[in-house]
């Protein structure tokens, strides 16, 4: 397998490792230019046939479903999802919201990215650099019921310093295709 790659390498390991979060490169897996063909078909269409994939990358169906099962259980598949169309069903306010905490203790984040994960509204949440630990990617129906989950929510958390709400007015760009 010539032209191997490999994937994992994370930019904040660090921070990753005071809160306790996997570190990417102790997981790199080698991918060579199959697999890559492969996860970009599989990115663009996750119900893909096997017998389509193995037309498109040029091989029979038994190496390409091996390759696909080793992806999966190698993590470089996590999961295969539904992208849905939030407006549709009542969900239209995107907000991103900045939040520092006052303590820094892998306790305190921890006890944050608990509380994180037991909220439906939060769809995506990073820890980050600069002025802010964590930056979340919340989705509600309207302004009101953001204004409830901040109130209510959020700033009623142990541990919150300071939270910043930005107001996405339009989708430039929005992608899943890593590869």
């Amino acid at each position: 397998m010539k032209n191997k790659i490999q994937i994992g390498e994370s930019a904040s390991t660090q921070n990753a490792n005071l809160l306790g979060l996997p570190n990417a490169s102790q997981n790199s897996v080698p991918l060579d230019e199959k697999d890559l063909m492969i996860l970009r078909l599989l990115q663009e269409n996750a119900r893909m046939s096997v017998a389509s994939i193995a037309e498109s990358v040029q091989l029979s169906t038994t190496p390409v479903h091996e390759r696909i099962k080793r992806l999966e259980a190698t993590g470089v598949i996590k999961q295969y999802a539904t992208l849905i169309d939030g407006t549709k069903l009542r969900k239209g306010l995107m907000v991103i919201c900045y939040v520092s905490l006052n303590q820094h203790s892998k306790k305190s984040g921890s006890q944050f990215i608990k509380l994180i994960n037991e909220l439906p509204e939060v769809m995506e949440c990073y820890s980050i650099s600069g002025e802010f630990d964590f930056m979340l990617k919340i989705i509600t129906e309207d302004m009101n019921s953001y204004y409830n989950f901040h109130v209510n929510k959020l700033s009623q958390a142990e541990n919150i310093g300071q939270v910043q709400s930005v107001f996405i007015m339009g989708v430039v760009k929005q992608t899943h295709v890593m590869v």
